[in-house]
C-alpha cells in the first residue's frame, strides 16, 4: 500500500472525491504542517498554521501516483495561494506531502510537465510529510454523513477523468 497526503482546500470534498477513485483503499482527514502537535479544528481555524489535508492510501497495482496527481490537479486551482473555492485562509493552502525521494522526484517532474497548462505560476507546495494528526471523528467521511454539506469540488469529475483514462 502506498501513501500520499494532499492538502487541497476543505478536506471534506477532497476526501469524498478520493473515496470515489478506483484503487484508493483508505482516506483520512487531518491536520498537518502547523505550529504544534494534535491541533483541534478550532485551533486550525484560528491560526495554528496547519493545513486541512487528506491521507490517501492506494494500491499501486490499481492506480498510479500519476493518476492520483492527475485527479488532484483536476480538483484544485494550483495557482491560488491559501484558498480554494469559497474557502480562504492558510489552512486551505494546496500542498503535496511526500514520504521519500523517489516520490519527490516524480512529483517535481510531474509539476514541471503540467505547469504550462496554467496561465499563472503554480503555488502548490511540495513538502516532506511532517506528522499528520487525524481530524475529529465528525470530520471523517463528512459529506457521506451530510450529503447536503458544502463542497467546493465537483465530485462528478472523478468519473469524467476515469472515463477519459479508460478510453485512451
Amino acid at each position: 500500500m502506498k501513501k500520499i497526503i494532499l492538502a487541497g482546500g476543505c478536506f471534506w470534498g477532497v476526501q469524498a472525491y478520493y473515496d470515489k477513485v478506483a484503487g484508493v483503499k483508505n482516506t483520512e482527514n487531518g491536520y498537518i504542517d502547523g505550529k504544534f502537535p494534535n491541533p483541534t479544528y478550532e485551533q486550525v481555524c484560528n491560526g495554528s498554521n496547519h493545513a486541512e489535508a487528506v491521507k490517501i492510501e492506494f494500491d499501486e497495482t490499481e492506480v498510479s501516483l500519476k493518476r492520483i496527481l492527475d485527479h488532484f490537479f483536476q480538483i484544485i486551482d494550483p495557482t491560488l495561494l491559501n484558498r480554494q473555492g469559497n474557502d480562504i485562509g492558510k489552512q486551505y493552502r494546496t500542498v503535496i506531502f511526500y514520504d521519500n525521494d523517489e516520490d519527490l522526484n516524480f512529483i517535481d517532474d510531474y509539476i514541471e510537465k503540467i505547469k504550462n497548462n496554467f496561465k499563472k505560476p503554480i503555488k502548490t507546495e511540495v513538502k516532506l510529510a511532517p506528522e499528520f494528526y487525524p481530524a475529529e471523528a465528525y470530520h471523517q467521511k463528512y459529506l457521506r454523513k451530510n450529503p447536503c454539506g458544502y463542497c467546493h469540488i465537483d465530485l462528478s469529475l472523478v468519473d469524467e477523468l476515469d472515463k477519459e483514462f479508460f478510453e485512451d
